[in-house]
């Protein structure tokens, strides 16, 4: 069983940093990951889960939505299955819940849509304030 926490969220003022993790465990053993991909999603009460970012399993391919371009950077730690946002320069508007997701589709990365995603974490909440 694939699972995926994510960790990291709290509460800040407009104009902070936060740094969220996701963890992915329970892969197969000796598993090709090529052609999978991960990436970030976020949900406020009342609206439509909506992309952040995504990124190809190998790091080079990386999505971000026009919200979060230039404030928004991913890593990827492929050996521990991890992937990191970093957040800058936080907005009222990024307040919401923020998913970690897996999906076993090599075009996820560029799609970015919660439709595709396989696997995904509980949540982690993020609060920006004014």
């Amino acid at each position: 069983q694939v699972q995926v926490m994510e960790s990291g969220g709290g509460s800040v003022q407009a104009g902070g940093s936060l740094r969220l993790s996701c963890t992915a465990s329970g892969f197969t053993w000796g598993s090709s990951f090529s052609d999978w991909g991960m990436g970030w999603f976020r949900q406020s009460p009342g609206k439509e889960r909506e992309a952040v970012s995504c990124i190809s399993w190998s790091g080079q391919n990386t999505h971000y939505s026009d919200a979060v371009k230039g404030r928004f950077t991913m890593t990827r730690v492929n050996a521990e299955n991890i992937l990191y946002l970093e957040m800058n320069s936080l907005k009222p508007e990024d307040t919401g819940m923020y998913y970690c997701a897996i999906a076993r589709d090599s075009r996820f990365w560029s799609r970015c849509s919660p439709q595709s995603a396989n696997y995904w974490g509980r949540g982690t909440e993020v609060t920006v304030s004014s």
